[in-house]
């Protein structure tokens, strides 16, 4: 007998002559090549004779679904006609945001749909786009960054806290927040989410563990950040023993870092092989629910969203312990996830890419740039929005045009001219390049009620 397991194992054992094969050699090769080729076998003779006891396991549940229910490959074409939509500030989007709309809402599982007023053209979904489908998720209807979020910490203290401090608070973010693609902490810190199944059951995601434990409580690059400012509330809040004033705050904006751009990445590939679409639609691809790489889809990418938490939780909590201060209050939301909800009386999957959540009484926090003011807010529940708004300002120009349009001492006088400190930072970040964030909250007015603002005044980018 080879050492190499090849499909003639496969047949001798009893596999059928179909698609099986190549799923059980995929599944063995992926994840179980290291092991003896006589335990393997052994181990498909079971999943063949009893395939049901194999449905929810990691390597061989894919092999027992094709055994058993394969996955029917076939070519999809877009439908006819678009599924509802609504769009908020149409005038401030442009046409190649809407058109990828368009051709969302004509996919066969597309049950409605909204484009927030910061929305701009990205891969599969828009940014800024919400759809709701049926039984089906689309990793690209997620993002790359699952869980990417927002998390506002305000702290009983004035914001006069902020005046004479600038050289200690710039280094307590540069000793306590870690960006980009290889900075991480020194000392590490453990958190509960490493103890989750999902590590252990999922063999793909179990491979990304050590990576997770790494990123823990570090940022991405891009637009990401962490900064100190200055929240105004325009009112009591009795809930979070708060009157209205002013305070001193810390904002942060990051995602899932490696572990959720991996899962991103494997599971639109396996999106792509089950589910062909046209090409101007392929980043589309989706996982039907009830299918076994569907489910660990939904199970990876909720981990994802719960590791961008405990990422928040890390950064907020390192700040908090330099500062000697704990928060009176976190407001945090997601804004690159899918949620089950009920749409017009039904459970859907509601994909907001670049969207926050905004069911009514939400709490959320909407950012604008490095120089202009966020807004804590409150969802209204709005239906035609699928309880959703805006995650920010939005982009005006690409990373690329900003590149060709300005330059570093452009962004200094911007800076400048609004009092704010910059560490880090590149010139696709720049401020100009983004909406006007007060138009785009004149444009959601239905959707989200203002609370607060958040003015940022001491930011810490990537390089």
């Amino acid at each position: 007998m080879g050492n190499k397991l090849s499909g003639k194992d496969l047949i001798k054992l009893g596999f059928p002559k179909n698609n099986a094969i190549n799923i059980a050699l995929g599944q063995i090769n992926r994840y179980r090549k290291k092991e003896k080729k006589e335990r393997i076998l052994l181990e498909a003779k079971q999943v063949l004779l009893n395939p049901e006891k194999f449905t929810a396991d990691g390597t061989w549940g894919k092999v027992a679904e094709g055994l058993t229910k394969p996955v029917e490959v076939k070519f999809n074409e877009l439908m006819n006609t678009r599924a509802p939509f609504s769009i908020f500030g149409e005038n401030e989007i442009d046409e190649q945001a809407k058109r990828q709309l368009y051709d969302a809402l004509k996919l066969p599982i597309a049950v409605s749909g909204a484009l927030m007023p910061d929305a701009h053209s990205g891969y599969g979904l828009p940014i800024g786009g919400v759809l709701a489908t049926d039984n089906a998720v689309i990793p690209y209807g997620v993002g790359v960054d699952i869980g990417c979020r927002m998390s506002l910490s305000i702290f009983d203290l004035p914001a006069s806290f902020l005046k004479g401090k600038d050289h200690m608070l710039v280094q307590i973010l540069k000793e306590h927040t870690k960006f980009g693609m290889t900075e991480t902490h020194k000392i590490k810190a453990d958190h509960e989410i490493f103890a989750r199944n999902e590590f252990s059951e999922i063999p793909f995601v179990k491979a990304l563990l050590d990576k997770a434990y790494k990123q823990l409580g570090t940022s991405g690059g891009g637009n990401h950040f962490v900064e100190f400012g200055i929240v105004d509330l325009t009112s009591d809040h009795p809930e979070w023993k708060m009157g209205a004033g002013s305070y001193f705050a810390v904002l942060s904006h990051s995602g899932s870092r490696g572990l959720g751009a991996n899962i991103a990445k494997q599971y639109t590939y396996l999106a792509t092989k089950q589910c062909p679409l046209p090409k101007q639609v392929q980043h589309l691809a989706w996982l039907d629910l009830d299918t076994h790489d569907g489910h660990e889809y939904w199970l990876a990418m909720n981990l994802a969203g719960d590791y961008a938490k405990a990422c928040h939780d890390d950064i907020h909590r390192r700040i908090g312990k330099a500062l000697g201060k704990k928060p009176s209050v976190t407001i945090e939301n997601h804004h690159n996830f899918a949620w089950k909800e009920i749409v017009d009386g039904q459970e859907r999957i509601v994909h907001r890419k670049g969207a926050t959540p905004a069911a009514k009484g939400e709490l959320g926090i909407i950012p604008g740039s490095m120089t202009a003011p966020g807004f804590i807010v409150r969802g209204k529940g709005n239906a035609e929005s699928l309880n959703s708004a805006s995650h920010g300002a939005g982009r005006l120009f690409s990373r690329a045009k900003c590149k060709q349009n300005f330059t570093q001492s452009d962004i200094k006088k911007v800076l400048a001219a609004a009092d704010v400190t910059l560490v880090g930072g590149n010139i696709d970040e720049a401020p100009m390049a983004y909406k006007d964030i007060r138009k785009v909250m004149a444009n959601q007015t239905e959707l989200v009620e203002v609370l607060g603002t958040f003015t940022p005044k001491i930011v810490r980018m990537d390089r």
